[in-house]
C-alpha cells in the first residue's frame, strides 16, 4: 500500500449476499476491495496472486474449511480476519488467536477487528 492509499482487500464468503454486504461495509470504511471468491480454490488462487493488505475469510465454504486461505496469507505475511457463524472451535486451532467476528456482526466489530489485525503479523 502507498501512503496515501486505501488498504487493498481480499474477501472470501460463500454466501452472495454476504459477500456483497461485507463489500459495501469495507469500501464505506475506506478500504478497497481488489478481490472477491465464493470458493476455496478461487480464494486460494487469489491468496497466492493479489497484492493486498488484509484479507476477510469466511471459515464454512460450501463446506470446506478456509485454512488453506490462511496458510497461504500467512505464508505472505497478510493479515487476515475470520468471519464465522460458528464459535471458535470452528476455526483450526493453528488460527484460533487470529482475530475473528461471529456472524451476523456489526460494522463496528469488524472494523475493529480489522483495526487489530493490520497491526498484528498473522501466525505462521
Amino acid at each position: 500500500m502507498t501512503k496515501g492509499q486505501p488498504s487493498q482487500a481480499l474477501i472470501v464468503e460463500d454466501e452472495l449476499l454476504l459477500l456483497m454486504d461485507l463489500e459495501d461495509r469495507l469500501t464505506a470504511m475506506g478500504y478497497l476491495v481488489v478481490g472477491k471468491a465464493t470458493t476455496l480454490d478461487r480464494g486460494c488462487q487469489l491468496a497466492r496472486e493479489l497484492d493486498i493488505d488484509f484479507a476477510v475469510l469466511d471459515v464454512n465454504l460450501s463446506g470446506a474449511n478456509s485454512a488453506a486461505i490462511a496458510d497461504e496469507l500467512s505464508s505472505r505475511g497478510v493479515p487476515f480476519v475470520f468471519v464465522t457463524g460458528y464459535t471458535k472451535s470452528g476455526i483450526p486451532e493453528r488460527y484460533r488467536t487470529c482475530m475473528s467476528v461471529a456472524k451476523p456482526y456489526e460494522t463496528a466489530s469488524l472494523s475493529l477487528a480489522l483495526q487489530v489485525a493490520l497491526k498484528a503479523k498473522p501466525p505462521l
